[in-house]
Parts: structure tokens; C-alpha cells; sequence
């Protein structure tokens, strides 16, 4: 058993007050126990295309990256940052979660494989993430000291066979960094989250921006963390915040002897190229 914790963000285009925020956040959970913390989708950068080319950093350099390496280190815990943009060497970027141990080092990452590119009912109305990052390719698992855990971003959660996938990889624990509309949050969020739980038997741990970030984008909030069973166990419905909660992975092994759904499966799951 291990304490994870979720801060709960809204972030703005300028990462040196994103950062301050998280930090001072961070070090709040770790004083709570936290082992383990996941942060939200766009937690260090989160404006417009010009901000993120702006901002973006090659993997495993850059300044975000060795402030939150050294704050992992400093505090002693794992940090999982929800995403930012990183360079890729032809000069695209993708929305990349990376994660850091307790001693600073990356341990793995993660390019979000489905780019929202909808129309909502709301102030924003056209939302086309692929004219600013390029998809991903391939899924990630983790090994930790807590769990496997394996790797997915925000629109991802609408893709069952992502989250499949991630289970037969051997994920416990899946993340779900998130900046969810606060109109496809209302309707959808909490509806997937528990879903993704119930057909995987996994963990989800899900950090979310929360408010008006600008005049026309505003987000959701309800970060939570729902057990394998499909309940809800923490909740952080409005505001900027942290949470903690015990996951167990004795619950998940207890679930899936009584349940055995892996083996009961008659389909395989295929990443389509693209």
C-alpha cells in the first residue's frame, strides 16, 4: 500500500508561476505522506500554440525539467508531470508526461497518443490539438516501487483499447493527467474514469486543471482517484488544491482472482498505426 497524491491545478501560460504553485504544493503533500504525486495535464505551460513552441523542451533538458527533477529529489518522492511540451529532433512536439523518482531522475515518458480535436459547445467551441502536437506512438508502463504504472493523457480516457492495452502491459495503477472541458467533464469525467476502473481492474489516478484559465477556456476540476472496483475513493470537485489516498494493490489482486477478466477475454487488442 502506498499514498498517492493529486494536486489539482489552474495553470496559465507562464511556467514560473505554474512552478511556484506546484512546488509549494508538492511540498504540502509530501508532508502529508505522499509517495506518489500526479499532476494535471499542462501543469507547467498551459496557453496558447505560441506558448507551448515557446516553451517547449528537448527530453531530459531544459530548465521545467531540472526544477522539477531537483523538487523530486529535495522532497524524496515521485513526481508524474501531467504533461508539457517537449522537442522532438525534427522540431515537433508532442504533450509528453514524465516522470521522476525520488531521486530526481527521469524514469520513463509518455507522448499522448489521441489529439482532441472536437467542437464543444462553449466559448472556445474548435478545438484542434494536432495543429499544435504531433500524436505519440506507442503506449507506456512503468515499474515503481508502488505498482506498474502505466501512462495515458486527458481525451485518452475515451479509448477503451488504449486502457486494455495498458492492463495486458501489466498496469495497477493508470493515470489519467487531465484538462477536461468543463462542459465534457460534467457530462463524461467521473462516467469514464470509473468505467476505465471497472473493465481494467486498474487504479485510476486522475489530477485535472480546475477554472477559467482564459476568457474562453474553462475546465472541469473533480480530480480524483477510483479504486478497481469502480469507487470513487477521493474526490477534489472545485478549486486549486491537493488530496491524498491509500491505493492497494491487495484490492486489485483480491478483484481480479474473484473477477478474472484477462482470462476470460475472447479479444485481443491492436494498435493501429497512425
Amino acid at each position: 500500500m502506498a499514498k498517492f497524491g493529486i494536486v489539482q491545478m489552474t495553470s496559465g501560460a507562464d511556467p514560473e508561476i505554474n512552478l511556484k504553485h506546484l512546488k509549494m504544493k508538492l511540498k504540502g503533500l509530501q508532508l502529508q505522506g505522499a509517495k506518489l504525486v500526479v499532476t494535471p495535464e499542462n501543469c507547467l505551460v498551459f496557453g496558447s500554440r505560441e506558448d507551448y513552441f515557446a516553451h517547449a523542451e528537448p527530453l531530459a533538458e531544459g530548465p521545467l525539467q531540472a526544477q522539477v527533477a531537483a523538487l523530486a529529489k529535495q522532497l524524496g518522492i515521485w513526481v508524474l508531470i501531467g504533461s508539457m511540451p517537449i522537442r522532438q529532433l525534427d522540431g515537433a512536439i508532442t504533450s509528453t508526461a514524465l516522470l521522476f523518482d525520488d531521486h530526481g531522475q527521469l524514469q520513463g515518458h509518455y507522448d499522448k497518443l489521441h489529439m482532441f480535436d472536437v467542437e464543444i459547445d462553449d466559448a472556445h467551441h474548435s478545438y484542434r490539438e494536432s495543429d499544435t502536437f504531433r500524436a505519440g506512438r506507442e503506449t507506456k508502463v512503468i515499474a515503481t516501487p508502488f505498482g506498474n504504472i502505466g501512462l495515458s493523457i486527458c481525451y485518452d480516457v475515451r479509448f477503451p483499447q488504449l486502457y486494455a492495452a495498458l492492463r495486458e502491459q501489466g498496469a495497477d495503477i493508470i493515470v489519467v493527467p487531465a484538462a477536461f472541458t468543463k462542459v465534457t467533464g460534467k457530462a463524461h469525467w467521473e462516467l469514464l474514469l470509473r468505467a476505465r476502473a471497472v473493465e481494467t481492474q486498474c487504479w485510476m489516478v486522475a489530477a485535472a486543471q480546475w477554472g477559467e484559465h482564459n476568457e474562453q477556456r474553462e475546465t472541469w476540476g473533480h480530480s480524483m482517484i477510483v479504486d478497481p472496483w469502480g469507487q470513487v475513493v477521493a474526490c477534489q470537485q472545485q478549486g486549486t488544491g491537493v488530496m491524498v489516498a491509500d491505493v492497494d494493490l491487495d484490492l486489485s489482486k483480491a478483484i481480479r482472482t474473484n473477477m478474472p477478466l484477462v482470462e476470460h477475454a475472447r479479444f485481443s487488442v491492436q494498435q493501429r498505426e497512425g
